[in-house]
């Protein structure tokens, strides 16, 4: 079965609100970064993305949001992800990549379910991971 994704755009002058809703994933995943991409081939360089009913988001779409921050950089623009589902948040987190998309701190994480949060550590020094080294399990 098809997957299923709406993409809403609202615009305000030079800013783009994109509310996506559904499911994101291989077969989504290109209607995901076209949205973004025309964002910024019609002169939008404030692109905010609420993912409040994004119901589902695997790699395709982590590639999809990656792209496109890294184009609305080069064009001089800003990309930002509301309310991503937990997942993703992990995933950008272990990517290393969070700093682009998130304007949160990591600390909002929540535990996983069943986990009791533990004591608060000191935050590790930032180290760069490639990313096809975290999405095929080889980080040291």
């Amino acid at each position: 079965m098809p997957s299923q994704l709406t993409v809403y755009r609202h615009d305000q002058r030079k800013q783009a609100l994109i509310t996506l809703s559904g499911e994101i994933d291989f077969e989504s995943a290109p209607l995901v970064r076209e949205s973004l991409d025309r964002c910024l081939r019609d002169g939008i360089r404030t692109i905010d993305v609420d993912l409040t009913p994004v119901t589902f988001c695997d790699c395709s779409g982590l590639n999809a949001f990656l792209h496109a921050a890294q184009q609305t950089t080069v064009a001089g623009g800003t990309l930002r992800l509301h309310h991503p589902p937990t997942t993703l948040v992990r995933i950008l987190d272990l990517a290393g990549r969070g700093f682009l998309l998130l304007d949160l701190p990591f600390d909002h994480l929540p535990p996983p379910v069943g986990d009791t949060p533990a004591a608060p550590r000191p935050a590790p020094p930032h180290r760069s991971v490639p990313l096809a080294s975290v999405l095929s399990g080889d980080v040291r």
